[in-house]
Formats: C-alpha cells, structure tokens, sequence
C-alpha cells in the first residue's frame, strides 16, 4: 500500500469523497470558508469514468423538470461566472436552448411553465420556424419549441479541474487514484475514513460519489440507481450549420424518445444522445468498464434519430463514448444527510440533469457540512420521500413530500443482476416524472 508523506496531517475539517463535478465544487466551497479539506477520488481529476465527461453539458433556465430548480439555477449561473472569473477561463459558453416537442407534450409545456413563471426570456417557435432561424433543425412542422437565450453548455471537465485547482489554491488537498473502502462515526461526533492508501479523521464527510453513492451508502440501493449512457460524436454533412453560433443546445421530444444535442465544440462532430438510452442498469464498475464500450445497436440507434431530425449533420460517425446516469425513482436528485449520522451528508443529483447544478449543490453540500442546514429550499430533494428515515436536517420540516414511484419499488430488485446476463438489466422507466406514460392531461396548466 502506497500512503502520502508522514509530514502531512491526516485530520480534515471535512472530506469530501468524489471528486467530479459535485465534489471538485464542494471542496472549492468549504475551503473558501477556511475548512481544512480532503477530496478522494478513486480514479483520475477528472476521468471519464462517471457522469462528469464529454466535453459538453447542458445549462438552461427553463426547467421543464420542476419550475422549483429555477432559483437553483440562477444561483448556479452565478457560481459558474465566479469560477470561470478566478479559472481565467471560459467555462459557459451561450447558444441558446431549444425545449421542443408536441404542442401537449411535457417538455414542451413545462418549459413554457416555468419561463412565465419566473418571466424568463423566451419565445415560441413551430417547427418550420425553428429550421428557418437554425437550418441544421429538421423537426415536423406541428412541433412546439421554447427558445430560451440563457440557455448553453458547459465544459465539464475544465469545470471540475477549474474548481479542483480553486480549491487546492486556498488550501485543500486533492488526492486522485485513491479509493475509499469504509467509513465510521467516531466517538467524537466525527468520522473516520479509510481508504486503499491510508485513514483519515474528519468532523464531518460529504460523499458526492456519483454512480457508487449507493455502494458506500446501503440505504440508498434502488433509489440511486446506475445507468448506462452512450453518446455520439458524427461529422455534418455542413460543419458551418453546427457551430455554437447558430446551432443551440437542445432536449426534444420525438416518437422515437427524447433527445437531447450539442453544437460541434472541442472534438469534432455534432454531439447528442438519448435521454435513458437503452435502459441498462447495473453496479456502477460493471456498467462502465465490462458494459461501457459501445455496441453497434448503440451507434444504429443513435445514427437513426440524428438522420431524421438532423440530416445535414448525419455524416461518418466520429466519436463515440459511454457515460453514466444515476437515477432516482422520481427523476428528482437526493440532498440529505445520512439517516443515523448527521456529520455526514450527500448529494446523488444526477437522473441525467445534474451537472448544470455543480456549481450551487458544491455550496449546498459545503453549507450542510459546515452550519447543518443550506440556505436554499432543498425540501423537494430530501430522501424520506422514498421510505428512507428522516434525517436530522429534515426533522422539524414536517412530513416528506409524497413520492411517485409509478409502481417501481424503490427498495427493490433495480440493480440486481439477473442470472445468466453479461448485459446489463433493462428496466421499464414508467416511474419517470419526465415519462409521457407517467403525466396526466393536466399536470402543466396550458397558456392558450
């Protein structure tokens, strides 16, 4: 076992366990407030071994999801001009953002919601008038788009090396290639952690660990559940039609699923992928290392959808890579603290809309683990929802809110393996929110 300098004090304020793009952020945020801090990472700063990789993620404020992730976002945008202003590097990047699908469809008509709720920039297009305003757009003409102009990308991994550098500047210690194989409350109220390398004492433990949150923390297994996801990266036919200047970010809802679609930036190609993919779950080490390279069925399916709606950029297949999601039963994330141990708090915020948040969940998870409460409203994101005893960051907020689960138990079979498959499981997605099977006719108020 190789362990660090024995000049170097193995007692932290806080140790942060995963350092990605929730993480790398949380421990910028509690060394800015002068804790002494410790991020492990069991595999590189950054990797491209989780969710926090590709090159690209969308950020956009209308929030067809819940119009209660709006003033989440407002901050966050915040927080990523912050970084970007001490980075001395450009980490947003604006296109504009597309909400597009059926003119009754959730996507569209949650959009449209939560832009007039908070009296968002926006305008309404057709389908024919999005093709005429970006050409490289195919939609049907009947198809209903909210525009948004704040919408963009981020670039993830500069993101997480912005804030791993931010935070080693004031203080924090990083270490990568090292991965945690338990943890403890001492009889102080602080925590012990040992790792392959070492152990470590803390007064308190953030896990932002992604796809394995549920591997360290038990209670969480079939409410955070791993997720296979591919992704593709092919040449246009008219590289000039997918540049970021004309060509926005876009999620779309289409007979074949929902979508979403990136401008051609750092590595060639226009990039998109299919929300849930092929609807493959499993342990995270599997997924991505047994499970993760991509398969033909991937590359056809993919091809297919972009040759439809896109065909301008349907040309030779440039790229492509595999990543993770990680779901909850409700599509909503998981902010809390664990059950039994108040020192320790984490944060499962992904169900494939997560990394736009990095920046202003790093200050939640920073504020918890110094004051014992955030600041904002995180009560839609607590984990008693599920069935999950109710932590003591929640305990005089009254009753959880009631969790939709469509069926789906929560403490169930999800990511089991089932005999005899070297693939992994595919599981229906009716408890999605976000699932067109899921919503009723009047869950989104109509505007006309």
């Amino acid at each position: 076992m190789t362990t660090y300098p024995r000049n170097q004090s193995k007692r932290f304020n806080t140790i942060v366990v995963g350092v990605g793009g929730m993480g790398s952020a949380a421990c910028y945020h509690l060394a800015q407030r002068g804790r002494r801090v410790l991020g492990l990472e069991q595999f590189d700063v950054p990797h491209m071994r989780g969710s926090s990789h590709g090159y690209t993620r969308i950020i956009r404020l209308a929030y067809y999801e819940h119009p209660s992730y709006v003033m989440l976002l407002k901050r966050s945008y915040e927080l990523w001009h912050d970084i970007e202003k001490i980075a001395g590097e450009k980490l947003l990047h604006y296109t504009g953002s597309i909400d597009a699908g059926p003119a009754d469809s959730w996507v569209f008509k949650g959009a449209l919601q939560s832009a007039m709720q908070y009296d968002l920039s926006h305008e309404v297009l057709t389908g024919r008038e999005m093709a005429e305003r970006w050409v490289g757009y195919r939609f049907p003409h009947d198809t209903l788009a909210l525009y948004q102009p704040q919408g963009g990308f981020l670039t993830p991994e500069r993101c997480i090396v912005a804030y791993a550098n931010a935070a080693m500047a004031l203080g924090a210690e990083i270490h990568g290639r090292e991965k945690v194989l338990s943890y403890e409350p001492t009889s102080e109220g602080g925590v012990r952690v040992r790792t392959d390398r070492d152990e470590y004492e803390a007064d308190s433990l953030v896990i932002t660990a992604g796809a394995w949150d549920a591997q360290l923390m038990p209670f969480l297994r079939g409410l955070a559940v791993p997720e296979r996801q591919v992704l593709a990266w092919l040449q246009p036919h008219k590289p000039e039609l997918f540049q970021p200047t004309n060509f926005p970010v876009f999620n779309c809802l289409v007979p074949e699923g929902r979508f979403y679609g990136f401008p051609i930036h750092g590595v060639p190609g226009f990039k998109f992928g299919k929300y849930h993919h092929f609807q493959e779950v499993g342990h995270p080490d599997r997924l991505i290392q047994d499970d993760g390279e991509p398969r033909p069925e991937d590359e056809a399916m993919l091809r297919d959808f972009a040759s439809r709606y896109f065909p301008d950029g349907a040309g030779p297949t440039m790229t492509l890579a595999a990543c993770m999601f990680t779901n909850t039963p409700d599509g909503h994330f998981i902010i809390d603290q664990h059950p039994q141990y108040p020192q320790i708090s984490y944060a499962s915020p992904c169900s494939g809309h997560g990394y736009k948040f990095a920046s202003v969940i790093g200050e939640v998870m920073a504020e918890i683990a110094t004051l014992g409460y955030s600041r904002w409203d995180i009560s839609l994101f607590r984990a008693d929802r599920f069935g999950v005893p109710t932590s003591h960051l929640f305990r005089d907020r009254g009753p959880a809110p009631r969790a939709e689960v469509g069926g789906h138990d929560p403490f169930g079979s999800a990511t089991q393996k089932p005999p005899g498959s070297q693939r992994p499981r595919r599981f229906d997605r009716t408890d999605d929110t976000r699932d067109p099977r899921y919503w009723q006719r009047d869950a989104v108020t109509p505007f006309w």
